[in-house]
């Protein structure tokens, strides 16, 4: 019978350990550097997640990465050696996501990124299966602009990238897409993030005449190849990728960016979609929560990134608090494995429908064409 009353102690103890139990989420994320414009949302963002989930207080350690590869390894270790958290939202862009990716396998803890490089994700391998991703993989948005290019007659483009693993992903999945359209690359340039000149590069695009060309940048820095292929007198089409869906970059460009098409999430123009897009609700839910903090017109698709990976936690944590405590390996192996089952929720990107070899399960309901027009996002036909 004492042996009997002891078990059952040490089970109600187990079980309040686990009801009171403090879950972690480490953050990093670029709130300056050359990608702040894009990692302030995404930090504003943070301020406004649950408090508690699954009837468990929840932590958010945010830390800056300063868009700095090392910086975002020293903040994902210590995060979880120091911190000990269960797991980390980041980073704002590809280069440092990947990097933090090593650790995540490593470590045995999973991690969500805010970046869109699809190779944060793919080919599913072991160091993989601990990664995640909100933004929408390059091919998708990459087929999107070929299709959008060859119904409005393009037949040659050139392309110009960062000179990072954003640029290599994008120019990848491009050439596979224009391969689809018979679409013929002219042209193939690169910059950097915090380059102030990119005028040798538009001259060689310049001179191979291209119907089109595409700029595969994020954030502000972007907005430099356009404003000098405007500058240059370029008058063929423009497009962008969904690096640049933000208001600042808008502001940046100013005029030189009217007329640009881009492939975008549906948050970027929720007001314009049709009642009976999937995601509309869920999107106007956030952006209706962002402005009331951060006042109308502050949305950005990169806050509503943060506030997906946020909305995967709180789908994910209350079926990992089923079978162990937050703070140990379990509860991290648990929490990846209800990550990798999310099914059918919408959020502001698409509806999230993830598996064993898709850690991103977004589909073409997460994109639309958009264009820039008096200084504005505008669906596009």
């Amino acid at each position: 019978m004492k042996l009997k009353l002891l078990c059952m102690a040490s089970a109600m103890m187990l079980v309040a350990g686990v009801a009171n139990a403090q879950v972690k989420i480490g953050v990093s994320l670029s709130a300056t550097g050359p990608a702040a414009s894009l990692g302030i949302p995404e930090k504003n963002t943070i301020a406004l997640m649950p408090k508690t989930i699954g009837g468990q207080p929840v932590q958010y350690i945010v830390l800056d990465d300063a868009t700095d590869t090392t910086t975002a390894v020293k903040n994902m270790r210590k995060l979880i050696s120091e911190d000990h958290v269960d797991a980390v939202l980041g980073s704002t862009v590809t280069p440092n996501s990947l990097a933090m990716v090593d650790v995540a396998a490593e470590t045995k803890t999973p991690v969500i990124s805010m970046a869109a490089g699809a190779a944060i994700v793919e080919p599913m391998d072991a160091k993989r299966t601990w990664a995640f991703k909100t933004p929408q993989n390059d091919i998708l948005m990459a087929m999107a602009i070929a299709e959008h290019m060859a119904n409005t007659g393009v037949k040659t483009v050139a392309f110009i990238g960062f000179s990072d693993a954003y640029g290599e992903g994008w120019y990848k999945e491009f050439v596979n897409a224009t391969n689809q359209k018979k679409i013929k690359i002219v042209a193939n340039e690169r910059f950097n993030r915090a380059d102030t000149s990119v005028t040798g590069q538009v001259l060689k695009i310049m001179g191979a005449n291209p119907d089109a060309v595409l700029i595969a940048g994020s954030g502000t820095p972007a907005a430099l190849p356009q404003r000098t292929l405007k500058e240059r007198g370029y008058k063929g089409k423009l497009y962008q990728t969904h690096g640049v869906a933000n208001n600042d970059f808008l502001r940046v460009c100013g005029k030189d960016c009217e007329g640009t098409y881009l492939p975008a999430g549906p948050l970027l123009v929720v007001e314009q979609l049709p009642n009976d897009n999937p995601v509309k609700k869920s999107a106007a839910a956030y952006k209706a929560a962002y402005e009331k903090a951060y006042g109308a017109g502050s949305i950005s698709t990169f806050g509503g990134h943060a506030w997906d990976g946020g909305l995967l936690l709180q789908t994910a944590i209350p079926v990992a608090l089923k079978t162990a405590k937050p703070g140990t390996a379990e509860f991290r192996s648990a929490l990846r494995d209800a990550l990798e089952a999310v099914k059918d929720m919408p959020g502001t990107a698409g509806i999230f429908n993830m598996s064993k070899n898709d850690h991103n399960g977004l589909d073409q309901r997460s994109r639309v064409m958009v264009q820039i027009v008096d200084g504005k996002w505008k669906l596009a036909n």
